[in-house]
């Protein structure tokens, strides 16, 4: 029997990517409190609603941040032998779930005001939606380039995205209210800013749920994955053919190979198969037809 294992999962530049979302936790909290203190003093449900979304991008990043540092670190336990990789989907599904509960309080608020929605001055939406705009713009092209190496991060990404386009909203919610006085402005803004939040909050859970269910990463096709390695020369036989994900970015594959061919040249090829496909890390074991190898590469 041959096995073969080979290590070389992506791995994010941590060095830069732990500063970067320190920098933009210290942005973002600061200017959460000053959005906040505004809706509060002004009594906007639109500048709540975009105040509420920043806190949850607050956190969202506050997790990223110890998804990553964790990832880094890894275990030294001898029980868990992937380390804290995982932390980040679990981050994530945390994340998501924040988000939908903010959207369907703002909903709900949003509701309650249609009756009579108060006078809410538009200069101090603007200048704070203004500086909102900023910050998020800002925060987002830190966290940008690390967006795609860590499931954490591209949650607090898509937050801080998604928070631009709400102090977007809040933005012409407090030009309409200068210009036409019209009491519902704020209100529309906040409804839409939590429709439009919703099904990305939801996306982002699937994707993670994907993960943690241990289903087969969506770009790859397992049965072409098998044909391909059936047509491996030699190979009479692919079974126990397993894909995962272990977090974004660590695809993982085990498999079981019957041939009558010289193991360590089956174990190549096989290995060439997966990476072409993007998965390194892989455990390939070559069986012989009669069951009795004993060669272990």
């Amino acid at each position: 029997m041959g096995a073969g294992h080979s290590h070389t999962p992506a791995e994010a530049d941590a060095s830069r990517m732990i500063p970067r979302m320190i920098g933009a936790a210290v942005i973002l909290g600061t200017f959460f409190v000053i959005e906040l203190t505004t809706a509060l003093l002004i009594n906007s449900i639109a500048l709540l609603a975009d105040a509420g979304h920043m806190l949850t991008d607050v956190v969202a990043v506050f997790m990223g941040l110890a998804a990553v540092v964790l990832a880094r670190r890894g275990s030294s336990s001898p029980d868990r032998t992937y380390g804290w990789h995982r932390a980040e989907v679990f981050t994530a599904v945390a994340n998501a779930a924040l988000l939908v509960g903010v959207a369907l309080f703002i909903l709900y608020e949003a509701v309650d005001r249609l009756d009579g929605a108060p006078a809410v001055p538009g200069v101090p939406m603007i200048v704070v939606a203004l500086a909102g705009v900023g910050a998020n713009f800002l925060v987002a092209m830190l966290l940008r380039s690390h967006s795609d190496e860590s499931l954490a991060v591209k949650g607090a990404y898509m937050e801080v995205v998604a928070d631009t386009v709400g102090s977007v909203g809040v933005l012409i919610a407090g030009i309409v209210t200068v210009t036409t006085r019209w009491p519902y402005a704020d209100v529309v803004v906040a409804v839409l800013v939590a429709l439009w939040v919703l099904p990305r909050a939801i996306a982002l859970a699937r994707a993670a749920l994907r993960i943690l269910s241990e289903s087969s990463p969506a770009h790859i096709d397992v049965e072409e994955l098998r044909s391909a390695l059936s047509d491996v020369d030699g190979v009479t036989d692919v079974h126990d053919l397993h894909v995962w994900t272990l977090s974004p970015g660590k695809d993982v594959v085990t498999a079981h190979l019957t041939s009558d061919r010289d193991s360590a040249q089956v174990l190549s090829d096989a290995r060439a198969v997966l990476s072409a496909r993007g998965l390194a890390h892989a455990t390939v074991q070559v069986d012989c037809p009669d069951g009795h190898c004993e060669e272990t590469f």
